[in-house]
């Protein structure tokens, strides 16, 4: 039977998904509503529908005579998965009815204080709340989006009356507008955790360090640099796989995505910030860096070739033989007039991979729908050390000049490991 394949999504992280599919003779077909999607031009057939439109993509599918469905790497995307397969009959990870709880943050914490697993203590408060509704909160605390994504509109707060001041400029990013999230705030370490569920069980993928920032008071510290694998795997690890097994039971994914981002502190042990159903885009990369396991053909696997997904799961290990970095680059809102000095910097450290999402000319901009950061580097090395200096070389020597002469780049340090493993 010849295999037809539907993508969900079409921005550059699903190129090589797409041409993967092609090598192994597999006919593909890319949805989403974006008409300049850039994989959609490498796909054997491309429609423009809002993956929202449940049932026109069911339709396509229909027409198409789809037998395999795939997405992964946002949020969203996992949430209309689940839906459209459930409606065209096609194999998918869980019931749209447990995927709530991978998706909608209020409902994730009803499931996280059931399963009795540790997390930030969270509330939704609406436009016009009463201060006393949040008296039990120590400050500071992190104001957020109900169901947004993307670090976008989050921001530390030390008083009720910055987060009225914010309340707008955090529910633009929900489809709730009249209600937000507060959050208690955990200055410990973070990490990012991928793993793959195969008839139960649990596979990590990888665990990194997710390591931020601090640049402007009151914004939530931005992520600067993420590591393969983590430098402190070993004090988590076990700890963190546990909670995954409990999550996979109470979704019912017994096979398929689950990630996770937590904090760590010594004493405290960890805090899950979310679990999602999906593995993280722009960043997934750095698995086939630092461990040569290819996060594209697992996703195909799982559609079409179970029994070989099986057997590269068993053989991996997230104590990853080399290490990768990705380094991402923020900036202040202002008008570029000189990439030059990023471009040099870039080409000394000879990364494994670059791009910088802006031209001369263009304005850098926070706004919904703007991009996410200014730049992105990857790194490779046969060492952690390796890797640190030449992320310092970096972080020393990337500039974007704005019209005033001054770089438009955010500061970038690295974390002290230290001070939150050791009591």
């Amino acid at each position: 039977m010849e295999q037809r394949l539907m993508i969900l999504g079409s921005m550059d992280e699903f190129i090589e998904l797409v041409n993967k599919a092609k090598k192994r003779g597999i006919y593909t077909v890319v949805c989403d509503g974006y008409p300049d999607g850039p994989a959609k031009k490498y796909a054997d057939k491309a429609y423009d529908i809002d993956i929202r439109k449940v049932d026109e993509i069911v339709e396509v599918c229909r027409i198409e005579k789809i037998n395999g469905i795939i997405a992964s790497f946002s949020d969203i995307l996992f949430e209309y998965l689940v839906k459209i397969a459930e409606k065209a009959g096609l194999k998918t990870y869980c019931t749209s009815e447990k995927s709530v709880y991978l998706r909608a943050k209020s409902e994730m914490k009803k499931m996280f204080d059931e399963l009795e697993i540790p997390t930030p203590k969270s509330r939704k408060i609406h436009r016009g709340f009463r201060e006393e509704e949040i008296k039990d909160f120590s400050y500071p605390v992190v104001i957020k989006p109900v169901n947004g994504y993307g670090s976008r509109g989050i921001y530390i707060v030390d008083s009720a009356e910055e987060i009225r001041k914010l309340f707008d400029r955090v529910s633009q990013y929900s489809t709730y507008p009249d209600d937000i999230l507060v959050e208690s705030y955990n200055d410990g370490l973070e990490f990012n955790m991928m793993n793959w569920m195969a008839d139960g069980e649990v596979y990590t993928l990888s665990l990194a360090d997710r390591e931020k920032s601090v640049e402007i008071k009151g914004d939530i510290p931005h992520v600067s640099r993420v590591c393969y694998p983590s430098r402190v795997i070993d004090a988590v690890y076990e700890e963190a796989r546990k909670i995954i097994k409990k999550v996979a039971d109470y979704t019912g994914i017994q096979t398929g995505p689950l990630s996770m981002q937590f904090f760590y502190k010594a004493g405290q042990g960890i805090e899950v910030c979310e679990c999602a159903g999906r593995l993280f885009g722009y960043e997934h990369e750095l698995v086939t860096y630092g461990s040569g396991f290819d996060i594209e053909e697992l996703l195909l696997d799982y559609v079409y070739e179970e029994g070989r997904m099986r057997e590269k799961l068993k053989k991996h290990d997230a104590h990853f033989p080399k290490h990768s970095a990705g380094l991402y680059f923020h900036g202040y809102e202002g008008k570029i007039c000189d990439l030059s000095e990023a471009e040099k910097a870039i080409a000394k450290i000879h990364p494994e991979e670059s791009i910088i999402y802006y031209s001369e000319g263009e304005v850098i901009s926070h706004g919904v729908g703007a991009k996410p950061y200014v730049a992105r580097v990857y790194l490779q090395a046969d060492t952690r050390e390796e890797i640190d200096r030449q992320t310092e070389r970096l972080f020393e020597t990337f500039q974007v000049t704005g019209e005033d002469g001054r770089s438009l780049i955010y500061h970038n340090q690295l974390p002290n490991y230290d001070r939150n493993i050791t009591e």
